[in-house]
């Protein structure tokens, strides 16, 4: 039993590899019968494939580097391209269609090549058209003294990967948006950041902490975090503190999106609450979540838990607004246990 959890991340990738192969297959069926399929490469862009390639491998983007090789076409369409290529963590735990796959991986993809300097050059609020029914991304943030970036909130944390001819390539930490990006276009007509999406209402700063989920390894929780956010902001109006338990793997990523949205706000309290406030209250004290209906109980057990599980990491990170807890595993919803 141990050696199968110790080596559990090799199931998502080779659900991912089997992902793609499966949309390769599909969508070189569909090409094949359609008049205007995308033509063959040329032997130049070929040598520059693989340049492209080696590159994202040498820095650990094994799985997008696949992707190219297998698929060029789905990022060599244009005359010049940007591709913003997901790291192999975050990637592993997408779950979704093959044909849903492609237009997530257009939508990385924008019809110019735009080097790290080119980028830092753009106003904060500057949108691409992309690949993908010529839906846009944005540069959410720009921090010229620290040279990072964050296109649709997510952290450039790879800049200039690749740079050569026509093509610029640039790691991001996560997906675009990655569940409902088809159906949350972020900027207007007129080339412009959508207002709402550059200074939400609420000054919990929800992208620093999906961030910072990622960066810590909880990569599963920040990508169904973001999946939900909108859901959660637009029902929470007036949240501005707010308590993370973070697990370490969110298996139900998967799942429907009412039971991912219902799981983790279970995993949220809309208060902020360090350890030491936690330690302080009376054993079997209820704590309200964001879930309706499903409260966090307090105990101790060699240790502060919630509903059977430990805290692992108190205070990982904190602000004056919000505070994150590493716990052992998941809260589980009280009609599920």
């Amino acid at each position: 039993m141990a050696s199968c959890c110790k080596h559990w991340w090799h199931a998502s990738v080779y659900s991912i590899i089997s992902l793609l192969l499966a949309f390769i297959a599909i969508s070189t069926a569909l090409r094949s019968n359609h008049k205007n399929a995308i033509p063959a490469t040329k032997p130049v862009a070929r040598g520059l494939q693989l340049n492209v390639s080696r590159a994202l491998r040498r820095a650990g983007f094994h799985t997008m580097a696949t992707l190219l090789q297998l698929s060029p076409e789905l990022f060599l369409s244009s005359p010049n391209s940007t591709i913003f290529v997901i790291n192999d963590s975050a990637i592993s735990y997408l779950s979704i269609p093959p044909l849903l796959l492609e237009d997530l991986l257009q939508y990385h993809t924008t019809p110019s090549k735009l080097s790290m300097n080119d980028l830092l050059k753009k106003p904060q609020g500057s949108c691409f058209p992309t690949l993908h029914r010529k839906k846009k991304i944005a540069i959410t943030k720009i921090d010229a003294r620290q040279s990072q970036i964050e296109i649709n909130n997510v952290l450039v944390s790879h800049p200039d990967v690749f740079l050569e001819g026509p093509i610029a390539v640039h790691g991001v930490l996560g997906p675009f948006s990655p569940l409902n990006f088809i159906k949350s276009p972020i900027c207007d007509n007129n080339s412009t950041l959508v207002s709402d999406f550059l200074e939400p209402n609420n000054i919990v700063e929800w992208s620093r902490i999906i961030q910072l989920l990622s960066s810590y390894g909880f990569v599963s929780f920040a990508i169904s975090l973001r999946s939900v956010l909108d859901g959660i902001l637009e029902d929470q109006a007036s949240l501005n503190t707010a308590t993370i338990f973070a697990p370490p793997n969110l298996a139900v990523v998967a799942s429907s999106s009412v039971l991912l949205d219902k799981i983790v706000r279970f995993h949220i309290l809309p208060r902020r609450l360090t350890y030491k406030e936690l330690t302080s209250l009376p054993v079997r004290t209820l704590l309200r979540t964001l879930a309706p209906g499903q409260d966090l109980e307090v105990n101790f057990k060699k240790g502060l838990i919630f509903n059977g599980v430990e805290i692992a990491a108190p205070d990982l990170f904190s602000s004056e607004k919000f505070v994150v807890h590493g716990v052992s595993r998941a809260f589980e919803l009280t009609e599920f246990s």
